[in-house]
């Protein structure tokens, strides 16, 4: 994988672009951007074990008196907090009546159907066994073993990561008529970045890629993140898929260094159409080593709704790419 030089630190964070070149102008990326080699890192992708796990939502998500609950390949699943505070979670539906526990309250780590008021402490009880679930301090996973049918593994599949006590983090959640497949080979895909987001990057030249048959599957993206004008921090970022349901991004040089964002594709099943449906979570773990970065973080009940907001523009467009890719699959017309 060819690699050129990394762009550098500045004392400053941001830039100022010399001569922005306009949209229409920008190189053309789309020889670079073979069917053939991005269909050949999705397949390779798609054949690494996950473990049957799969992305649930965001832990702050599950509130002391409320459970989290979602649909995985239709599968309802349900999480709560036990009394100390221990993740568990299972099947979605009552065992008694089959109530949706989703509507639930939790008091004192019970979960307590509001139908009849069956109480669920998150062990098996009238036939109701719990799931796997793991809580990794940002996301929480299921593992569903029927569904995905794998050897299991105890834990899913992380990546590298910032540490969470240093980090400012964010989770976005969004839902596109797709399947996972589709949305992994959108970030697969790094050319379209200043193309098809020219409001957020400017400046990308993909620096290295996989070749045919390699198993090494990153790709090295020189970019600058568009913030108002003429104003840019460059970096460099690499792309990996270290299971089938996930692609990673992490700034490996410039600004905020060692920063992740990680996007996960959730199977939801099929919608009043039969179209398959899938859930994006992405979650950023952002870091920086600037002296200004800890007050950055106190402020981070401010600052959260604007990269949810920066993350939900990008994926308005992304999961517009991942439904079109879904159509022309199942018309038979996609290339690769």
């Amino acid at each position: 994988m060819r690699q050129d030089p990394a762009p550098r630190r500045g004392r400053y964070p941001l830039r100022l672009r010399r001569r922005p070149v306009p949209w229409q102008h920008q190189r053309p990326t789309w020889r670079e951007a073979r069917p053939a080699l991005i269909a050949g890192v999705l397949k390779r992708a798609l054949a690494r074990p996950s473990g049957n796990w799969y992305v649930l939502g965001a832990s702050t998500d599950v509130r002391p008196t409320r459970p989290l609950s979602g649909t995985v390949a239709g599968v309802e699943v349900v999480v709560w907090r036990d009394a100390t505070g221990r993740l568990v979670g299972g099947p979605g539906a009552c065992p008694h009546l089959g109530a949706p526990l989703a509507d639930s309250p939790v008091r004192c780590g019970t979960l307590v159907c509001h139908w009849h008021g069956l109480a669920l402490e998150g062990t098996a009880f009238a036939g109701w066994e719990p799931f796997p679930v793991h809580d990794d301090g940002v996301l929480v996973w299921v593992r569903l073993d029927a569904v995905g049918q794998e050897p299991s593994t105890p834990a899913p599949v992380l990546p590298v990561r910032p540490a969470r006590a240093t980090s400012l983090t964010s989770v976005w959640r969004g839902v596109g008529i797709c399947e996972p497949e589709d949305v992994v080979a959108n970030r697969l895909d790094p050319w379209h970045g200043a193309w098809f987001h020219p409001y957020s990057f400017v400046d990308l030249t993909v620096v290295g890629a996989p070749g045919d048959g390699e198993d090494d599957d990153r790709f090295a993206v020189d970019v600058s993140f568009r913030l108002a004008g003429r104003l840019v921090v460059p970096v460099r970022a690499e792309f990996t898929a270290p299971e089938p349901r996930t692609v990673v991004m992490h700034i490996t040089e410039g600004e905020g260094t060692g920063s992740v964002v990680e996007s996960h594709a959730t199977p939801l099943g099929p919608d009043e159409h039969g179209r398959p449906r899938t859930a994006v979570v992405e979650a950023v773990l952002a870091t920086s080593d600037r002296p200004g970065f800890p007050v950055a973080r106190r402020l981070a009940p401010a600052l959260r709704p604007l990269m949810r907001a920066a993350a939900g523009r990008l994926w308005r467009d992304d999961l517009a790419y991942a439904e079109r890719r879904r159509q022309l699959r199942d018309q038979g017309r996609f290339p690769g």
